[in-house]
């Protein structure tokens, strides 16, 4: 609550009463007022002085004087909760002990956006009741109480409420695109992890530290490694859980012993352990929407269907069979032998219907996809083990995830090779930038066409075409790779595209046989600024 400067003025006695609407102008002359102010957020044309002018305004011209200022800077007005010069305007009003007779707001809105209209005329009706009206001041409508004024008045206050729900349903989509990308999109990062802050051309614009944000609107948040001292760190963590089998507690005695705080700067606990061994992150992949609080309501977990993660960030700080191996020892920690694991995938099965890693992952009150894998071996055997027949081959899970490593190989490759040759590169949202072109790698695997004969499909580009994207068509077999392409962006348009043995017609002049032919092409193209390649 803001001191006023006009709090010495005299009092006055508003002689009418306010419940008679017909009497309402005439009691307003040389009325004590108080104001009340709110704006969320410091981007909005509603600002704390904006608002101020305009009452004053409106109270001059009325006769009005301002003894009182309430004002609730940087609040959101779904609720009255934490809007403290809001709850203390109740309060005075409601003590008898108010010196002032009459409330004035700018408009409907700032008195607030509730999703329960009727919660809004709650707070209004106690102030009424004390015999303090409220009086918006720029609004189409006298709020006198007559019909025409309450219908109106609660047409508004659905339209304010309908208001935050459009806004926050267009932010969500918004931070899920941006998620998508690969951006990160707010909340500590985790030890060992950094925020680097990147324009919106990708170019790195530094570190930012704890409680520092973005000052411009284009610019953007990607995660990446943090110290090698921590990331060592963050590795002898996983490895003292896996294979000394510390429990979480040991690791956190063991951790303060060596005076190493934790990324908040606070002693290390057994949940900000456990919080280590369950981030994602250090796959290199960034993790978002497995929690919502839409609306300041509860927070839900989503399902993991719903969980939006884009994977090759960053090098993985921790190797991806290690991570596995923890997550499958903290179920097997948790006591939870091989029958009941075997029952409770029946019990889902009978429950639901189907089986599937999404499935199995979005219960909370069973191990997870990983851990069955770990324990049986793979997720077809521990199907077969519960008596339950699975519809689909699974061994395109494993090649996937043996494509997405050998990519990261061939990444690492190129931007070493690219370094050495003294190139500035910036690994960004899963590729890489260098010299200010941003190129995209992607793995194709070798499948069958419907007359048996092999096949590649080489998907479309990502949302923001990179400006060189590179293929690698791997052999039948999928263990090595049959021959690359250089796909410039105009290019991409035509993807994606199917091809057989003999490659895609379209882009024949851009393959190439060998890698070090991609190297030799890729060190060319980008020292030198173009944007096609010169066939091979």
């Amino acid at each position: 609550m803001l001191p006023s400067s006009e709090a010495n003025l005299p009092r006055f006695r508003l002689e009418a009463d306010m419940h008679h609407p017909t009497q309402l102008t005439n009691a307003l002359m040389q009325v004590p007022a108080a104001q009340y102010l709110r704006m969320s957020t410091d981007h909005q044309r509603y600002s704390i002085a904006n608002q101020c002018l305009a009452i004053r305004n409106y109270a001059d011209q009325r006769g009005m004087v301002v003894v009182r200022t309430y004002a609730d800077e940087g609040k959101s007005g779904l609720d009255a909760v934490g809007r403290d010069a809001f709850l203390q305007l109740i309060a005075d009003v409601e003590s008898g002990q108010a010196n002032f007779r009459v409330i004035l707001v700018f408009d409907v809105s700032r008195w607030g956006r509730f999703q329960n209209t009727d919660e809004s005329a709650f707070y209004e009706y106690r102030c009424t009741r004390a015999r303090i009206p409220v009086v918006y001041c720029y609004e189409s409508f006298d709020n006198d109480g007559s019909p025409l004024a309450t219908l109106i008045k609660n047409i508004k206050r659905s339209m304010d409420g309908e208001y935050s729900r459009v806004l926050s349903a267009k932010v969500y989509a918004g931070q899920c695109r941006l998620a998508e990308m690969g951006y990160f999109q707010g909340g500590p990062p985790g030890y060992g992890l950094r925020r680097r802050l990147v324009g919106a051309n990708g170019e790195a614009k530094g570190i930012l530290e704890a409680g520092e944000q973005k000052n411009l609107r284009g610019d953007r948040v990607v995660l990446i490694p943090g110290p090698p001292a921590e990331t060592r760190r963050v590795r002898q963590i996983f490895s003292a859980y896996v294979e000394r089998t510390l429990s979480e507690e040991a690791i956190a005695q063991w951790l303060n012993r060596l005076g190493v705080p934790t990324d908040l700067n606070r002693q290390w606990t057994r949940q900000t352990v456990h919080n280590v061994l369950t981030n994602e992150r250090y796959l290199g992949c960034s993790l978002y929407n497995r929690r919502t609080a839409k609306l300041k309501q509860k927070s839900t977990r989503n399902a993991p269907v719903l969980w939006i993660r884009r994977e090759g960030m960053f090098k993985p700080i921790v190797e991806e069979s290690l991570f596995e191996r923890a997550q499958a020892l903290l179920a097997f920690r948790s006591h939870c032998d091989d029958a009941t694991m075997l029952r409770l995938l029946r019990e889902l099965f009978a429950r639901i219907g189907s089986i599937s890693v999404a499935i199995i992952d979005e219960q909370d009150d069973m191990p997870c996809a990983a851990t069955y894998r770990m324990r049986f071996g793979s997720l077809p055997k521990a199907y077969a083990l519960a008596g339950l027949e699975a519809d689909r081959d699974y061994a395109y899970i494993d090649l996937k995830r043996r494509l997405r490593a050998y990519g990261a190989k061939v990444t690492d490759r190129i931007l070493r090779s690219l370094e050495s040759a003294g190139c500035e590169v910036l690994r960004s949202l899963g590729n890489f930038r260098c010299n200010g072109l941003a190129v995209a790698l992607t793995v194709v695997r070798c499948g069958k066409a419907p007359d048996g004969r092999p096949q590649w499909r080489i998907p479309k580009a990502p949302r923001e075409a990179p400006d060189l994207l590179a293929v690698v068509r791997m052999a039948v077999g999928n263990t090595d790779p049959l021959d690359y392409y250089l796909i410039p962006r105009e290019e991409c348009q035509w993807l994606p595209v199917r091809s057989g043995s003999d490659g895609c017609a379209r882009f024949q002049q851009y393959k190439i046989q060998s890698f070090d032919g991609v190297e030799q092409a890729l060190l060319k193209t980008l020292t030198q600024g173009r944007r096609y390649v010169d066939g091979h």
